[in-house]
């Protein structure tokens, strides 16, 4: 939803509250109808800011995600920062290789040349000499030999300098490829964390106006809240004067008594007072002796009555095995066997039978099992 729908939203709610609070209601039945249209109002923004607590939910996890990828990314850059480094004194000590291999190359290639120079200056005469000079057979041999190897070291020399310098390059060349690659690897990875503190930083802003606007909502919901409140309370006045029907909320049933305090629910409890039982089947809606008492759904009443631990009793059928019991009434103003209509007041809360003070047991009975109460209003 976008920001300008939702802030129409929420405006056109505070137009309604306003516009409510200007009218004046005076009747129970105009009251009541304004507290259930609180109500259902409240509820749709109440429903609107759990689908943003899910979105800023999502958001949240989503940011999460990619804080820990960013971090992984972080870890990866600094790892290759180092191998990059590491990579770069590997390339600067192979340089110095580089450099001496080529100044042995190079010294050897001119003290061949040199050589050269001087046997093609002096001419064979010298190597002649040496030779004449030989005493023996055996020396003349070994002097031959001697200019032949002289010649042969030279070139060895410097084919070994060259192949040496050749591998070095190599070495080198190999060595500049890596680094390259590990910068390729680095700017990519320095793009992959631009994109993802990009990202992160989207996701704090859609939390920041997700916050927001279930700020918004909830104040609303609150407002509402406290206007049906007000509206019911008002309701229920006008109501007991009258003796009228009440009916308030959009539930299955109306509430029997509302306003009141639940004081025990539904479902195992410690025993509250003795001979109460363990196991409670219905709602205590605690509320001072007289206040009036509706029918929760039309139906027939089928008790009206003393019955021992109940007190004074009503109980309805609503058809298609659907029951409610009040118990503990002061006064009941129906009889077996008539007809009511979904919010008439009934009776008066009071303290019969076993009670520990004034309130409505309140039970609902489906197939003559008792059920919890808050399922159906």
């Amino acid at each position: 939803m976008s920001r300008k729908k939702w802030m129409g939203i929420i405006l056109s709610v505070v137009l309604c509250v306003v516009s409510v609070r200007g009218a004046f209601a005076t009747s129970a039945e105009d009251l009541s109808k304004q507290a259930t249209e609180y109500g259902n109002q409240a509820e749709e923004l109440e429903k609107n800011a759990k689908e943003l607590e899910a979105q800023q939910a999502a958001a949240e996890a989503l940011r999460q995600e990619l804080l820990a990828s960013l971090s992984v990314i972080l870890d990866n850059i600094e790892a290759l920062k180092a191998d990059i480094t590491a990579k770069e004194m590997e390339i600067f000590e192979k340089e110095e290789e580089l450099l001496l291999a080529k100044n042995d190359e190079n010294d050897q290639y001119e003290s061949m040349k040199k050589r050269i120079q001087y046997m093609y200056e002096t001419g064979d005469a010298q190597f002649l000499e040496i030779l004449v000079k030989s005493k023996s057979i055996k020396e003349l041999l070994n002097n031959a030999e001697y200019i032949k190897t002289i010649s042969e070291y030279d070139r060895d020399m410097l084919d070994e300098f060259q192949a040496i310098v050749k591998r070095v390059q190599e070495q080198e060349e190999a060595l500049q490829g890596e680094y390259a690659d590990l910068q390729v690897m680095q700017n990519e990875l320095l793009i992959e964390q631009e994109n993802l503190e990009s990202n992160i930083s989207g996701q704090e802003a859609l939390i920041g106006e997700l916050s927001s606007r279930i700020t918004e909502a909830e104040n609303a919901a609150a407002e509402l809240r406290r206007k049906q409140d007000e509206a019911a309370k008002a309701a229920i006045a006008e109501a007991a004067k009258a003796g009228a029907s009440l009916v308030i909320g959009n539930g299955f049933f109306t509430h029997p008594c509302p306003g009141a305090r639940i004081s025990s629910g539904f479902g195992p409890r410690k025993q509250p007072i003795p001979g109460a039982s363990t196991y409670h089947k219905g709602l205590d809606l605690a509320a001072p002796t007289g206040t009036p008492i509706y029918a929760a759904a039309a139906g027939t009443v089928t008790m009206a009555s003393y019955s021992g631990n109940a007190g004074l009793m009503i109980a309805i059928n609503h058809g298609n095995g659907l029951a409610t019991y009040y118990m503990h009434c002061s006064k009941v103003f129906v009889t077996p066997g008539q007809k009511v209509e979904k919010g008439q007041n009934i009776g008066l809360v009071g303290s019969t039978g076993n009670s520990s003070g004034p309130h409505l047991h309140f039970q609902v009975m489906v197939n003559g099992t008792a059920v919890d109460p808050a399922g159906y209003l």
